[in-house]
């Protein structure tokens, strides 16, 4: 019998940072890596393309379950394939991710996925980044991160990322919607955004990445994850 493959999960809000320490920590460890939330964001994505109505559900489920996907790496950027096609930028919109924040709170999409993001816990080992994946996707994962920051922290953060892309953003509509997407989040009867009973918090707000880097991978020491 192969031994089970390690999984150390990361969820959090929006702008807690968990998608650049997921990543962060996969290429210290040269471990695979799961962006549930850009799965989420391509349902989303797809949908709007195909003109579907908001609250299709069916119709998105669908979706869900047979859109072709492919994640690649090159120079330590990730890609995201849409049937064949790049949608890298296009799914980090601000209406592609309001858009996928409805989705996730539909279990029948959730469902859909499920066993989609499970199969991504292949040797020599994984890290996945987001809302449910220590409560839900992997519960027996043996590190369990809740990462998070003040709302005013986060909607700064991303404030000042769409500025770099060259993006018009207002700071305060910003943290309308961040407030609304965590209330949104957190209180869906389906896979809530909360912390598994066993998951370490950890609050960004004052830390920058290199510290709280540090953290989990000291975590990970700790239960004899990793040397």
């Amino acid at each position: 019998m192969n031994p089970p493959v390690h999984v150390v999960t990361l969820d959090g809000p929006s702008g807690s940072g968990k998608g650049t320490i997921s990543r962060a920590v996969a290429r210290r460890l040269g471990w695979h890596l799961l962006d549930s939330g850009a799965l989420y964001r391509l349902v989303a994505l797809a949908g709007i393309e195909r003109g579907l109505e908001p609250g299709n559900v069916q119709a998105h489920a669908r979706l869900a379950g047979t859109m072709a996907v492919r994640f690649e790496a090159a120079r330590d950027v990730e890609h995201v394939l849409l049937e064949g096609r790049e949608v890298t930028d296009a799914i980090r919109t601000e209406e592609v991710g309001q858009s996928a924040s409805r989705v996730a709170a539909w279990p029948a999409v959730r469902e859909a996925l499920l066993e989609r993001q499970r199969a991504f816990a292949v040797p020599p080992g994984l890290v996945a980044d987001g809302r449910d994946m220590g409560t839900v996707v992997f519960p027996q994962a043996p590190l369990k991160i809740f990462l998070t920051a003040s709302p005013e922290e986060r909607a700064r953060r991303r404030y000042n990322q769409l500025k770099q892309k060259g993006s018009g953003a207002s700071l305060s509509a910003l943290s309308r919607e961040i407030a609304e997407r965590d209330a949104r989040d957190s209180s869906r009867a389906t896979a809530p955004l909360v912390p598994a009973p066993d998951a370490v918090v950890i609050d960004s707000t004052r830390l920058d990445v290199e510290a709280v880097l540090a953290q989990v991978i000291e975590l990970g020491r700790q239960r004899a994850l990793w040397a």
